[in-house]
C-alpha cells in the first residue's frame, strides 16, 4: 500500500521509535476505548451475553494495558507483542460475535499504525499487515460470517489505508519534534563545550602573557642586578652603573609589556562600535602601552557585520602584540581599504623581521596560526612577508554587510 511508504524514515533510531510510541499512547487509548463501547453496544443489540462481555472487558483491559506499555514491551521481541495483541483481538471477536466487525476493523489497523511508528524497515511492517489480515479472515471464517466479507473487506482495507496514512503523518511530526529536541540538546552541549574551550584558551593566553612579560622580564632584571652587585663588590663602579642603567630600561620595558598584557585580559567587546571606532581604540591602546608610532590610513564605506569586526580586530590586535613582543620596531603603518566589496588590511613595521618558515613549528608560539585560522573563518586569506628591514602582513576578506 502506498500509504506505508517509509523510505524517508530510515534514519529513525530504536530510541526515537520508542519515544514515538510513548507520545502516541493517548490517541490510541482513546480510539480503542471508543471501539470497545461500540462493540458492547452492537453485541447488546443483537444478543446480551453477560459472561462473554465480562471476559471481553477483561481482555480489553489487558489489550489496553499492553498498548499503554508498548514502548517497554517492544524494546526486545517486538514481534511477540504484535502476535499477543492480534490473538487478544481474535479472541475478543469470538467472544462478542455481534461486535466482531467493530473489534476487527477498529483494533487491527491500530496495530499496523503502531508498527509504522516502531519499525523503519518496510518488510517488518508488511509482516504485521499480513498477520492482521490473517487474524481478520480467521475470525470471519470461524464465526461463519462469510457473507459479510463482501462488505467488511473493503471497509477493513479502507481503515488500514486510512490508519496507515494517519500514522505515517503523525509519526513523521512526532519524529521531527524529537529530532528538534535532540538538536537543542546537542546545541546546549556544544555551547557548554565552547565555553569550556574559551575559558581554557583564555587561561593559556594569560599564562603565555605572564611568562613572556613578567616572568622573563623579572628573570632578566635579577640577572642584571646580580651582575651589578658583583661589579660593585669588585669596585668596578662604572661597569655596575652601566648595568643598572640597562636594568632600569629593562624594567620600564617589562612594565609596559605587563600593562599591555593586563589590558589584553580585560573584557572588551566591539558590540555597539563601528569598525573605525574599534580600530581607533586598538591603535590608541597600542600606542599608550608601547610608545611605538602608528601611521594609519582607513577607507571603508560599508557597514561591516559584527562577525567581521570581531575577527578582523582580533587579527589586528594579534599583529600588534607580535610587533610589540618580537619586532623591536619603533614605527608601523596600518592601511585598510575597501575595493570591489573586499577589505584589504596591510600592517607593516620597521623591525628586525623573522623567518616565516618557522611559523607553527616553535612550541608555545601560535599567534600567526591563530591569525590564519580567523582569516579562514571570514573567508579571507593572509600573506606574510618578512625581511631584515621589517615585516608586512596582508589580510583580505569579502565584505558581508550586517547590522
Amino acid at each position: 500500500m502506498k500509504a506505508l511508504n517509509l523510505d524517508q524514515r530510515q534514519e529513525t533510531t530504536p530510541v526515537q521509535a520508542t519515544d514515538q510510541l510513548v507520545i502516541s499512547r493517548f490517541p490510541i487509548l482513546l480510539w480503542i476505548s471508543l471501539v470497545y463501547v461500540a462493540s458492547i453496544i452492537l453485541q447488546s443489540i443483537e444478543e446480551l451475553l453477560i459472561f462473554n462481555s465480562l471476559i471481553f472487558t477483561f481482555i480489553f483491559g489487558v489489550h489496553a494495558f499492553l498498548h499503554w506499555n508498548a514502548y517497554r514491551l517492544t524494546v526486545t521481541k517486538s514481534w511477540l507483542y504484535f502476535f499477543i495483541q492480534g490473538f487478544l483481538i481474535y479472541t475478543s471477536a469470538l467472544l462478542v460475535p455481534g461486535g466482531s466487525p467493530a473489534i476487527l476493523i477498529g483494533f487491527l489497523p491500530v496495530l499496523i499504525g503502531q508498527s509504522i511508528g516502531l519499525y523503519y524497515h518496510k518488510k517488518n511492517i508488511l509482516f504485521v499487515v499480513l498477520c492482521c489480515f490473517s487474524f481478520f479472515f480467521a475470525a470471519q471464517f470461524y464465526l461463519g460470517q462469510l457473507y459479510d466479507l463482501v462488505l467488511l473487506v473493503p471497509i477493513f482495507l479502507f481503515m488500514v489505508i486510512l490508519t496507515g496514512a494517519y500514522a505515517l503523518l503523525y509519526f513523521q511530526q512526532v519524529h521531527a519534534r524529537i529530532r528538534t529536541q535532540l538538536y537543542v540538546k546537542d546545541l546546549e552541549t556544544a555551547h557548554r563545550k565552547v565555553e569550556e574551550l574559551t575559558l581554557m584558551t583564555e587561561r593559556q593566553r594569560m599564562a603565555r602573557d605572564l611568562h613572556d612579560t613578567l616572568a622573563q622580564g623579572l628573570a632578566g632584571l635579577i640577572m642584571q642586578l646580580e651582575a651589578a652587585d658583583a661589579f660593585i663588590s669588585q669596585g668596578n663602579i662604572p661597569r655596575s652603573q652601566e648595568i643598572i642603567q640597562r636594568s632600569m630600561s629593562q624594567a620600564r620595558k617589562t612594565l609596559a609589556d605587563a600593562r599591555r598584557a593586563i589590558d589584553n585580559l580585560r573584557i572588551k567587546s566591539v558590540e555597539g562600535m563601528s569598525f573605525q571606532e574599534a580600530l581607533t581604540y586598538e591603535i590608541r591602546r597600542f600606542i599608550q602601552a608601547t610608545g611605538i608610532e602608528v601611521v594609519d590610513h582607513v577607507q571603508i564605506s560599508s557597514h561591516l557585520s559584527r562577525t567581521l569586526i570581531e575577527h578582523s580586530m582580533q587579527i589586528i590586535s594579534e599583529c600588534f602584540t607580535n610587533i610589540a613582543k618580537h619586532a623591536q620596531a619603533n614605527k608601523l603603518w596600518v592601511s585598510i581599504i575597501e575595493q570591489n566589496d573586499r577589505v584589504q588590511i596591510k600592517i607593516r613595521d620597521n623591525g628586525i623581521g623573522f623567518n616565516t618558515e618557522r611559523i607553527g613549528k616553535e612550541p608555545g608560539h601560535y599567534g600567526i596560526l591563530g591569525i590564519q585560522e580567523r582569516a579562514r573563518l571570514i573567508e579571507g586569506e593572509v600573506r606574510i612577508n618578512s625581511y631584515p628591514e621589517g615585516t608586512q602582513i596582508f589580510l583580505e576578506f569579502p565584505v558581508h554587510k550586517g547590522a
